[in-house]
């Protein structure tokens, strides 16, 4: 005797409806593969480099905001002035590539044998007289630049003096001495400092009077560029209401000299 088939309720229809052998088995749920430790690392792995992107573009971008805001004369520079300060970079660029190619020769003399010795001496005393030079302990000539600071309104200040030095200074300036309408002229090396001192300039505990004339040895042109920028020293006086003028005569010698003081403490070592 067979049963009667029980109503199975649709839970769609919400009515009972009787069971059939036609209806589809029931699926079976697809149960999910548990993720393995190295997919659950690669989102990490891929978040980290993402964020490490993220951080050197904020870097490089905050460099280079922070070179902009650094160099106001540049970024207002006119474009031919642009022009003329990237032909004196190319032009130093050169200089320092031949320099290179000269201390090769000479390395290749020291280490020639027989002439080694001689070609050492000659290099001891080049080397000595270029120190002696950027000491201030010995005299020096070549191209280069006479600079006179004349007041107007107002003084010539010692920072317009020491903008002068640095950026001739950048620009390649090998010898430097500053006069004055009265006193001895004082050679300017890297400890040199610049007071104001009563309406006068002080320079190394020398008082000089303006007009102060700064007479400089190094690649005139690029020099000039250096100091004729916009926003640079010549900018700056003449809004003082003086007057910076820069000559160039064929030769420039710097006499004035500094004393040698014997270190008290430091000693070379060995």
């Amino acid at each position: 005797m067979s049963e009667t088939p029980q109503p199975r309720r649709d839970p769609e229809a919400g009515e009972p409806r009787p069971a059939s052998d036609e209806d589809p088995a029931p699926e079976t749920a697809l149960e999910a593969e548990p993720e393995t430790p190295e997919q659950r690392r690669r989102p990490a792995r891929a978040g980290v480099l993402i964020g490490l992107l993220i951080g050197l573009l904020g870097f490089g971008l905050a460099v280079q905001l922070r070179s902009t805001q650094a160099d106001p004369a540049l970024a207002t520079a006119r474009q031919e002035d642009l022009v003329r300060i990237l032909d004196d970079l190319d032009g130093r660029k050169e200089r320092l590539r031949d320099e290179i190619a000269s201390l090769e020769a000479r390395k290749q003399q020291l280490n020639s044998g027989a002439k080694g010795r001689q070609a050492a001496l000659d290099e001891a005393r080049r080397r000595a007289d270029e120190l002696g030079i950027l000491a201030g302990t010995l005299a020096a000539e070549g191209p280069g630049l006479v600079i006179e600071f004349r007041p107007g309104d107002e003084r010539v200040k010692a920072d317009h003096i020491l903008n002068a030095v640095e950026e001739l200074r950048g620009a390649g300036a090998e010898a430097m001495q500053i006069g004055g309408a009265r006193g001895p002229a004082v050679r300017i090396v890297a400890s040199t400092y610049f007071v104001d001192d009563g309406g006068r300039l002080t320079v190394d505990g020398e008082r000089l009077s303006a007009p102060y004339t700064l007479t400089v040895i190094g690649e005139p042109r690029t020099m000039r560029t250096a100091l004729e920028i916009p926003g640079g020293v010549v900018s700056e006086v003449s809004k003082d209401g003086g007057t910076v003028t820069v000559n160039e005569p064929k030769q420039v010698k710097v006499t004035a000299l500094r004393r040698t003081e014997q270190p008290k403490y430091a000693r070379p070592t060995s």
